[in-house]
């Protein structure tokens, strides 16, 4: 029941997902929803047309991938119209700059360089910041809970009566945009890993506990994570890091603690890439 109600009041607002990198940190910003009386949102929004598709023309799902300069650098991409974005669109005179970072090239070389970015063109070639080539998986943790009042009880929304959803949500350090914590998957770990991994090193600081504490937080993360979950979204990101031959895509998943008990429990506590951490409204 829980499952549902959250996909009905996440299916009517854009999402934002904090995506940050395995290798090297990011130097683009995600900022989270653009959920009523919440903040601004940019970077990753979660709707039905995330992708352009082959023919371009879904013109808004397109952008970030387009702009310049490219996070962390002063190269500028080759500009792409929205007409042309699409690869089924005929463009023989069409001439991408060509970037990888100094940093990603000493790393190992991954798949298939040939590859393309099933959005379409993104003005640039290589892999820019990204370790591979193609797909770059990335895992974002959704943990909400009902908001309450002093004795426990669920707190109704005063015009539409409906009680009222909360997340966690992180301010980054990098840029100061508040997000939704999150990361990128390391070679050879379940998605289930990174997403529980994630949230304990940005939003409980667990990088920085004794091994009691650590212990401590893995119990009860434990049991968030091991229960019933929604998959969010699942799939390719309009991320400024992308190119024609290298892209982000995520996992979006809900983890709804339904009495409160867990996180009641857990005490919020901004770590890693995160300044801040706080409970967020979910005004629907």
């Amino acid at each position: 029941m829980a499952g549902r109600l959250l996909g009905k009041a996440l299916a009517a607002v854009s999402l934002s997902v904090a995506l940050a990198s395995v290798t090297i940190r990011p130097s683009g910003c995600r900022g989270i929803p653009a959920f009523r009386n919440s903040f601004s949102s940019s970077w990753f929004h979660l709707n039905t047309n995330v992708m352009s598709g082959s023919n371009g023309s879904k013109e808004n799902s397109h952008n970030k991938a387009r702009t310049s300069p490219y996070p962390g650098s002063k190269v500028e991409r080759s500009q792409v119209p929205n007409e042309k974005v699409g690869w089924l669109v005929e463009w023989q005179d069409y001439n991408p700059v060509e970037y990888t970072a100094v940093s990603v090239l000493a790393g190992p070389r991954w798949a298939d360089p040939q590859i393309r970015n099933p959005a379409g063109r993104t003005g640039l070639v290589g892999r820019g910041l990204l370790g591979r080539w193609g797909p770059n998986h990335a895992a974002d943790p959704i943990i909400t809970r009902w908001k309450r009042d002093s004795s426990g009880n669920r707190i109704m929304h005063p015009v539409s009566g409906k009680h009222i959803l909360q997340f966690v949500a992180i301010k980054r350090k990098d840029c100061g945009e508040w997000a939704i914590p999150g990361g990128m998957v390391d070679p050879g770990e379940k998605i289930s890993a990174t997403l529980k991994r994630e949230f304990g090193e940005e939003a409980l600081n667990s990088l920085q506990k004794t091994s009691a504490e650590k212990r401590e937080i893995e119990e009860k993360l434990h049991k968030l994570f091991s229960q019933d979950h929604l998959v969010i979204y699942k799939g390719y990101v309009d991320d400024p890091r992308n190119t024609d031959n290298a892209w982000l895509e995520t996992e979006a998943v809900n983890y709804h603690d339904e009495t409160g008990e867990i996180m009641d429990n857990l005490t919020l506590e901004a770590g890693d890439d995160a300044g801040k951490v706080k409970w967020v409204d979910i005004n629907d």
